[in-house]
């Protein structure tokens, strides 16, 4: 990471009247927020708006490196954002962060009490023949999901896995559905990865979208 600046708190909120006064929402993602202010706006616009799906990628860290929030963020982001999100999606660095402790099933349990709806706990940055991403609610057990691992790394594929998740939901899709389907979708993203400049590869979001 060569450098990252926050949006103007009030620049979002005008954007977000605007959309709002000429289309209709039927999903929101959230990823990298840029400071506490950007977090009340989006709360702010989020109460307004109830009953649309909101699913959190809580980006803590650049790929690269560097630090993308400080600890006003984290805590406006667990206190006022995560209760009203419909899922979380942190990385296994993110879920040990967030949920304060190194046990995943802990750490998600520290989540669901302090108020959120769902985790979805992406296995992504871990090693092993299949990527396990598990969702966390309130449920008596946790449900898996294994995905072949492609090796290498990759730039944005938790965004990516998060944006298609919102997609899912906003075509009307289950929860779990989207899930499933958000997951094919990147794992054809992924092998279909374009090479840009001297970074990460990046998923080809362009690719057709399968059911």
């Amino acid at each position: 990471m060569y450098g990252a600046e926050p949006v103007s708190a009030d620049l979002i909120r005008q954007q977000l009247r605007c959309l709002a006064e000429d289309t209709p929402f039927h999903a929101i993602k959230t990823g990298a927020l840029g400071n506490a202010a950007v977090v009340d706006v989006l709360v702010e616009f989020i109460r307004e708006h109830p009953g649309i799906p909101v699913i959190t990628d809580p980006v803590i860290k650049a790929a690269g490196g560097g630090d993308l929030a400080d600890d006003e963020l984290l805590s406006a982001m667990k206190e006022k954002l995560f209760p009203l999100a419909e899922m979380i999606t942190p990385n296994g660095i993110e879920l040990t962060m967030l949920g304060g402790n190194d046990d995943p099933d802990q750490a998600a349990k520290n989540l669901l009490e302090s108020g959120c709806e769902s985790v979805l706990a992406t296995g992504g940055h871990g090693t092993g023949v299949h990527i396990i991403n598990t969702l966390y609610n309130h449920a008596p057990e946790p449900m898996r999901w294994e995905v072949e691992r492609i090796g290498g790394e990759y730039h944005g594929t938790g965004c990516t896995l998060a944006a298609a998740i919102a997609a899912g939901r906003a075509s009307g899709l289950s929860p779990r559905a989207a899930i499933s389907q958000a997951q094919n979708y990147v794992h054809r993203a992924i092998l279909h990865a374009l090479e840009v400049g001297k970074g990460q590869p990046v998923p080809d979001r362009g690719i057709l979208w399968e059911r």
